[in-house]
């Protein structure tokens, strides 16, 4: 950087002029992070499989995306100590952030083209665009929040605190704003604007950024003085004494980034009418920023000075608190899950009040834990410590990928939907055949229009099991045929019957008992589990006979029909101007209308049609016509890729896990000895008082 740009802080007792530049930096670039990231899930399980170019058929598994996203999350916390490394050493804070920015920038950007044309996939575009983001978004969080802290001298260090809140203000803002929109532009307006709005937020926030370049501090690089300093004595003690500290707090993270992936998921299960408004799911997680608005200044003025005059409270001992606090918000999700498994639709209620309990936690182990990382390291190696605290956050959701990964049995049929994607691309039927039984499968065309991939089952000298995989000449999955076809259709029709009967679908003890009485092709009783009020699976065990296998045979239905209490309820809150305005249409729906037109264009009469033709009838709720209602339901056939944790007992198995975390940090916390590190306090002498030092 030039020699124009301060390169120490100067001595003032004032707020830097670099702040305000990096909290209106901040805020747009949270925009851009969570606008993004609140709807990953939701794009993942219920838009992607939609999307021009896409091949399968299939929606992403629940179990699959929760991985996928927090995969995405471990990257875009893993990658800081690269970006820190290179502020350290080579570039500089400003450098690096302005160069990664740019990154970032061009990440949204493929997100917001992904699908644009069939040729591109959606699959493939997704994670390209993901990867950009992590380099973008990680590379420069340790450098942002570590250049807060270079504009600090010793005289104005003690105003350290208070930016950081306003730091952390600016996040959640941002944070706020963004995850009450996306969702919302994801609904109606698709992938295409919801990904493409927080691509321009980020570009704004770098221009932010640059606009302060001449009011900034410029720590400059370490150099050599960096390895000297990082590989001394004083530093690798540094960065194992805060390790110990960040490992626990990674336990943290596993639960808490879940409000983006498995809460939304459940939120959608949920009764989310709130405040005379019905919520969309992913925007339920706006209420997390709003309370870390509402708690900064509560703990900051109120909570900790009450605790404070009867027990002295450090950061270390804060964060040990808020450990504690977290294991009760997600034991409010895991109750309401159990509700939600016994049939009934609980109120988002339950979620607000876990996240009430979670912000407390966050308070309590976020900004203490992103202020300690800060203050524990030493001159030239803020950027490393501050990425070791991130990296934390990646460790932790790394563990929350690893479990979503282990509780899915592996998928039988994504090998088939892998080789159809190549097959559709051969032009003669020699050469799809020979790509087939490389394969280890068995091509042959289908009646009409079409192919069929043949799987051999469990046994491979009985043919008995083996698996047909139809395919539109697209590549798209059409239709399974398996030995277990017909009797899984008859269990689906004894659920029917019990819907006329009951009008709700039966508990998964009651259907177990409805089910079981049907005997699979090799003996095994059918099983059945309901997953929500709406929502059940029959399954086989298979010819293996062994439950949560490859082999397994399963039919997931999402139940369309309103049972009379369903109808009533959707009737109360069903105004005149509802009944009477034009029905408007989501993304998806208008979608779906496209991908049946196209399916309906080699027709008779196919020119006179439009979308408008195959949009879904709306007609309002009449109290007087309400009754029970045929059983209708979208089925989905598959093999393998069952879920072995979910429900309650997922939520319960990370509540338990932080329990136990928190009381083994106790005793962490009982030893721990911290020493802080400010920039300036190596000032000469005659340039400090006492009471300019920052007290431990």
């Amino acid at each position: 950087m030039s020699s124009s740009h301060l390169s120490t802080p100067p001595l003032t007792t004032e707020i830097p002029k670099g702040i305000p530049y990096i909290i209106g930096n901040e805020a747009a670039e949270r925009f851009s992070f969570y606008g993004m990231k609140g709807i990953l899930v939701v794009f993942m399980t219920q838009f992607l499989f939609l999307m021009p170019g896409a091949s399968g058929g299939d929606p992403m598994a629940r179990a699959t995306a929760v991985e996928n996203y927090h995969l995405f999350t471990t990257a875009v916390y893993f990658t800081p100590i690269f970006g820190a490394l290179i502020a350290d050493i080579f570039l500089g804070k400003y450098l690096t952030i302005m160069a990664l920015s740019m990154v970032y920038c061009a990440g949204h950007g493929v997100l917001a083209l992904m699908g644009i044309h069939a040729s591109l996939d959606p699959f493939q575009t997704l994670w390209i665009g993901l990867l950009l983001i992590s380099l973008g978004s990680g590379g420069i969080k340790p450098c942002v929040s570590a250049h807060v802290g270079d504009q600090f001298g010793i005289k104005n260090s003690y105003l350290l605190t208070k930016a950081f809140g306003w730091f952390y203000f600016s996040i959640n803002t941002g944070a706020f704003l963004s995850t009450l929109l996306t969702p919302w532009l994801l609904e109606w307006y698709g992938p295409h604007l919801a990904f493409g709005i927080p691509g321009i937020l980020m570009a704004i926030a770098t221009f932010a950024f640059w606009m302060g370049r001449n009011v900034f501090v410029h720590i400059p690089p370490g150099g050599k003085a960096w390895f000297r300093e990082t590989f001394s004595a004083v530093g690798i003690q540094s960065m194992l004494k805060v390790s110990v500290i960040f490992i626990f707090i990674a336990v943290f993270w596993a639960l808490f980034d879940q409000t983006g992936s498995s809460w939304v998921l459940q939120a959608q299960d949920m009764d989310r009418n709130w405040l005379g408004v019905t919520w969309l799911a992913s925007q339920i997680q706006a209420v997390n920023p709003v309370m870390i608005l509402l708690l900064i200044p509560t703990f900051q003025f109120l909570v900790y000075p009450a605790i404070n005059r009867v027990w002295k409270l450090t950061p270390v001992r804060k964060i040990s608190l808020g450990l504690f606090v977290m294991v009760g918000g997600f034991a409010m999700v895991a109750i309401a899950q159990g509700l939600i498994d016994a049939g009934e639709r609980p109120s988002i209620g339950w979620q607000i009040l876990a996240y009430s309990i979670l912000t407390a936690a966050e308070v309590m182990v976020s900004i203490t834990g992103l202020e300690f990382a800060y203050t524990q390291a030493p001159k030239k190696m803020k950027s490393v410590i501050m990425a070791l605290f991130l990296m934390s956050v990646s460790l932790g959701n790394y563990f929350t990928a690893a479990v979503n990964h282990n509780i899915v049995v592996p998928d039988t049929i994504a090998v088939a939907v892998e080789v159809a994607a190549e097959v559709k691309e051969l032009k003669t039927e020699p050469e799809r055949m020979k790509l087939a039984t490389k394969a280890h499968m068995t091509y042959s065309q289908g009646e009409g229009e079409g192919f069929i991939l043949l799987l051999p089952g469990f046994s491979v000298e009985d043919p008995a099991d083996d698996i047909r995989v139809q395919f539109t000449n697209s590549g798209s999955k059409s239709g399974l045929v398996l030995a277990e076809t017909a009797i899984l259709e008859q269990g689906l029709g004894l659920i029917d019957q019990y819907w006329q009967q009951e009008d709700r679908l039966p508990l998964t003890s009651d259907g177990g008992g409805i089910v079981g009485a049907l005997k699979d092709p090799w003996g095994n009783p059918l099983r059945y589990q309901l997953i929500s009020r709406q929502n059940f699976l029959i399954s086989s065990d298979g010819p293996d006979g062994i439950q949560h296998t490859p082999f397994d045979a399963w039919i997931g239905v999402e139940v369309a029909s309103l049972s009379v209490a369903s109808q009533q309820e959707a009737a109360s809150r069903q105004s005149a101007t509802d009944a009477d305005a034009t029905p408007r249409y989501s993304w998806i729906e208008r979608r779906k209308a496209q991908i049946e037109l196209e399916k309906a264009s080699g027709t008779e009469g196919a020119g006179t049609l439009s979308v408008e033709d195959f949009l879904p009838v709306r007609t309002p709720i009449v109290a007087a016509n309400i009754a029970v209602q045929p059983f209708k339901g979208d089925v989905l056939a598959h093999v393998g890729g069952a879920t072995t944790l979910q429900g309650a007992p997922y939520f319960w198995f990370f509540t338990q896990l932080m329990l136990g975390t928190a009381f083994v940090f106790m005793g962490v916390a009982y030893f721990y000895r911290p020493k802080d590190y400010i920039q300036g306090e190596d000032a000469p002498p005659g340039e400090q008082t006492p009471e300019e030092q920052i007290p431990e």
